[in-house]
C-alpha cells in the first residue's frame, strides 16, 4: 500500500480553505438574514473584528460601537449574527417585562456558569429561578436590613477617622471593602470583615477586574476559560500573586458556605433547613426551601448562584460610589449644597447623632440628584445587554429584525447622549430636579438594567449608595490629592466598567 501523498493532502486542504472561507464570507455579506443591515463589512464577515477590539485593544469595542453609529446610523450589524441599536426611543420597547426575552447564549456561555440565575439564557428557566430570589432582594427586605449597611458604614467612618490628616488613604479600596462586607452579611449572615484589614483587602479588586478580561478572551477563544478552570487551585495558590490568592480565598469561602448549608439540608433536619442555629436565613436557604425541582438544587448550581450573585454586588456599587465621591469632593459648590441639604434634614427630621432612615434620605432632592447623576456618569456595566426574541420579529423604524437575532443596546452610551442630557459630560445634579424630569427619564435611564433581566440586587445597591454618601459628606472634608478625571472616565469594557487607574 502506497504512503499518502503529503503534497496532495496539502493541496486538498488549501482547496477546501479557498472554497469554504470565501463562501462563508459571501453568504454573510449577501444572503444572511442580517445582510440588509448597515455596518462594517469585516464585522459582518467575522467575529474576529470584535475580537480585535476586545482582546488586542483591551476592551474597546463598546467605544468603537459609538464611532460606528456615527458613521452608519442608529442600527448596525456588529458581528455576523448580532445587531446593536443606539436610539433612546427603542430602549423602552426593547427592555420590557412582557414577552419572551432570552439572553445571547454566545455571550453568556463565556462566563462558564450557565446554571447561575444571572447567566441563564432561556427566558422561562430564568423566570423560575428569579421568582425564588426576588423576595430575598425585595425593597422591603432591604429596608429591614438597613442596620447591616449602617453598621458597615460606621466601621468605615471609624477607620477613616483613625488616619491622620497627613496620611494617604486609598478610599476606593475602603469603599470596595464596605460593599463586600455588606453583601456577605446580607447574603450569608456573616461579614468578610474586609474593612478591618489594614489595606482593606485591596488586592482582590484587581482579580475582579481581571475576571472581565478572561470573559472577553473566552468569548472568542472558547477553550480558554475551560482550560483555566482545569488548573488545580493548589497550584494557583502557590504560583499566584496576592490578588489571585485573595480571589481564591474568596472562592473557598463561598464554597464552604454553600457546602455547609447544603450538607445540613441533606440530613433532612427541618431545623437546619429553615436556617442555621442562630436563625440566619441565607441566600442558599432561600433556594433550598423553594419549590424548584431537586435538579435545580444541586451543589454545583447553588455554588454558581452564590458566586455570581455575591460577586455582582461588590464592584458595581463600589464603582458608582467612587464616582460620586469624586464629583462631590472635586466641586466645592456641589459639596456645599449637599451638606447644607443634609444639615437642614438633620434639623427637621432626625437628630444629628441618629442614623437617618433610608426613606428620609430618598426624599432629599439634591442628594437624589447627586446619586442619579453619579449613576449616569458612573454606569457600573459597560457592555451591551443583548437580548433575543426567538418567537417573533422585532420592528425598529423601517427595519424588521428577524426572530432569533441577538440585539443589544449599551446604557453606557445612552447615558452620554446629548439628546437626552445636554452637556452630557458635565456632572449636574440639578438636571434631575426639574418637575417631571425623573418621570420622563425613567423611560431610558436604567443604571441597573430594565425588563425581565434587571439587576437582582438594585434595591440593596441604592440603599448602600444613599447611606454611605450621606455619612461621608456629613462627617468628612476629604482632600482627593492625585485624583483626576481619568479615575472616573470609562476607558475599558471588562463587562464591568474599567477606568484608566
Amino acid at each position: 500500500m502506497e504512503a499518502p501523498d503529503i503534497q496532495s493532502w496539502l493541496q486538498f486542504v488549501v482547496a477546501i480553505i479557498l472554497i469554504y472561507f470565501p463562501s462563508v464570507a459571501l453568504y454573510r455579506l449577501f444572503f444572511h438574514p442580517l445582510a440588509q443591515f448597515p455596518g462594517p463589512k469585516l464585522a459582518a464577515i467575522t467575529r474576529w473584528y470584535e475580537a480585535y477590539y476586545d482582546v488586542i485593544c483591551d476592551g474597546q469595542y463598546t467605544f468603537k460601537l459609538a464611532e460606528l453609529h456615527k458613521e452608519y446610523g442608529p442600527i448596525i450589524r456588529i458581528s455576523p449574527h448580532e445587531l446593536h441599536v443606539n436610539d433612546p426611543s427603542f430602549f423602552e420597547m426593547f427592555y420590557r417585562q412582557d414577552g419572551r426575552w432570552d439572553k445571547y447564549d454566545w455571550c453568556m456561555e463565556a462566563f462558564g456558569a450557565q446554571s447561575a440565575t444571572i447567566h441563564t439564557v432561556d427566558h422561562y428557566a430564568h423566570k423560575r429561578r428569579r421568582a425564588v430570589l426576588n423576595p430575598f432582594f425585595s425593597r422591603a427586605k432591604v429596608a429591614n436590613s438597613q442596620d447591616i449597611i449602617q453598621g458597615a458604614t460606621e466601621k468605615l467612618c471609624y477607620r477613616l477617622s483613625q488616619f491622620q490628616e497627613t496620611d494617604i488613604v486609598h478610599l476606593g479600596s475602603a469603599i470596595s471593602a464596605l460593599t463586600r462586607d455588606v453583601s456577605s452579611e446580607f447574603l450569608f449572615g456573616t461579614s468578610f470583615n474586609h474593612l478591618d484589614d489594614e489595606d482593606f483587602h485591596s488586592s482582590i479588586i484587581t482579580m475582579h477586574q481581571n475576571g472581565g478580561k478572561i470573559w472577553r478572551v473566552t468569548k472568542h477563544v472558547r477553550w480558554y476559560g475551560p482550560l483555566l478552570s482545569m488548573i488545580p487551585m493548589s497550584f494557583l495558590e502557590k504560583m499566584g500573586g496576592d490578588g489571585l490568592k485573595s480571589f481564591l480565598l474568596h472562592l473557598k469561602k463561598m464554597m464552604k458556605i454553600t457546602l455547609d448549608i447544603f450538607t445540613a439540608s441533606s440530613k433532612s433536619s427541618q431545623q437546619n433547613l429553615k436556617g442555621d442555629s442562630q436563625g440566619k436565613h441565607t441566600l442558599v436557604h432561600q433556594i433550598l426551601e423553594s419549590d424548584l425541582p431537586q435538579d435545580e438544587k444541586t451543589l454545583d448550581r447553588l455554588y454558581n448562584d452564590v458566586v455570581t450573585i455575591s460577586s455582582a454586588g461588590f464592584e458595581t456599587s463600589a464603582h458608582v460610589m467612587r464616582n460620586i465621591i469624586y464629583y462631590i469632593y472635586k466641586n466645592d459648590e456641589i459639596f456645599r449644597k449637599l451638606r447644607d441639604e443634609l444639615s437642614s434634614a438633620v434639623q427637621g427630621k432626625f437628630k444629628s447623632e441618629e442614623r437617618p432612615d433610608l426613606i428620609i434620605l430618598e426624599q432629599l432632592p439634591f442628594l437624589t440628584g447627586v446619586i442619579m447623576e453619579g449613576l449616569r456618569l458612573g454606569m457600573p456595566v459597560s457592555s451591551r445587554l443583548a437580548r433575543v426574541a426567538p418567537d417573533r420579529e422585532l420592528v425598529y423604524g423601517k427595519w424588521r429584525i428577524p426572530a432569533g437575532a441577538p440585539v443589544g443596546m449599551t446604557p453606557l452610551l445612552l447615558n452620554q447622549s446629548d439628546i437626552l442630557y445636554p452637556d452630557p459630560r458635565r456632572f449636574d445634579p440639578e438636571r434631575w430636579m426639574a418637575p417631571g424630569v425623573r418621570k420622563n427619564a425613567d423611560r431610558t435611564f436604567a443604571p441597573f438594567g430594565r425588563g425581565t433581566r434587571s439587576c437582582l440586587g438594585q434595591h440593596l445597591a441604592w440603599a448602600e449608595i444613599y447611606i454611605v454618601i450621606v455619612a461621608l459628606v456629613r462627617r468628612f472634608d476629604l482632600n482627593l490629592d492625585g485624583v483626576g478625571p481619568e479615575d472616573v472616565k470609562a476607558t475599558s469594557d471588562k463587562f464591568l466598567t474599567s477606568t484608566a487607574r
